[in-house]
Parts: C-alpha cells; sequence; structure tokens
C-alpha cells in the first residue's frame, strides 16, 4: 500500500487541478474579488527566479571556495588499508553477511 500512495495522491491532485481549471476557485463569502489580484508573471516569476539565483550563488560559493566547511570529521582521519575502524557497520540489509565474515577468523 506504502509504494501506491504517491500515485494515489498524484492522481487525486490531477482530478483536483482539472476541477479546479473547470470552475475556477472562490472565497467562501461568494464575493468576486477581481480587485486585489496581483498576477503571478511575471511578478512571482521574477521573485523566484531572483531566490533561485541567490541560493544557487551561495551554493556555488560554498562549493567552490570552502568545499569542506560542512564535511564529515571523520573524512580527514588518514587512512590504513591494513586496518579496518572499529566503528565501521553495515547497513542493516548487509548485517546477515557481517556477521558470517566475522565468525570466520581471518
Amino acid at each position: 500500500f506504502h509504494f501506491l500512495f504517491p500515485f494515489v495522491i498524484a492522481g487525486a491532485t490531477i482530478i483536483h487541478l482539472l476541477f479546479l481549471h473547470e470552475t475556477g476557485s472562490n472565497n467562501p463569502a461568494g464575493l468576486n474579488s477581481d480587485v486585489d489580484k496581483v498576477p503571478f508573471h511575471p511578478y512571482f516569476s521574477y521573485k523566484d527566479l531572483l531566490g533561485f539565483i541567490i541560493m544557487l550563488l551561495a551554493l556555488t560559493t560554498l562549493a567552490l571556495f570552502s568545499p569542506n566547511l560542512l564535511g564529515d570529521p571523520e573524512n580527514f582521519t588518514p587512512a590504513n588499508p591494513l586496518v579496518t575502524p572499529p566503528h565501521i557497520k553495515p547497513e542493516w540489509y548487509f548485517l546477515f553477511a557481517y556477521a558470517i565474515l566475522r565468525s570466520i577468523p581471518n
């Protein structure tokens, strides 16, 4: 069921948008208030584009000038190919194979 639920939500959203496009939206009072509406494009489109450019610029600046700022401190320990660190444990779906490997000496 949990696999099909996103498709059910997507279908309900499409049906909702079709009905909304067919009949139009209205306020609960039923009054026609075209006076205070602001068109989506160009005002909100330009605002969203500006926000996207600012976030992309900030992410690019962080990635290019300080790539290790948000990194895990464990990445900075020197690697030793002969010794496995004791804190490493595989994901839950590999634990059965990990237990088999640990049961065999050397």
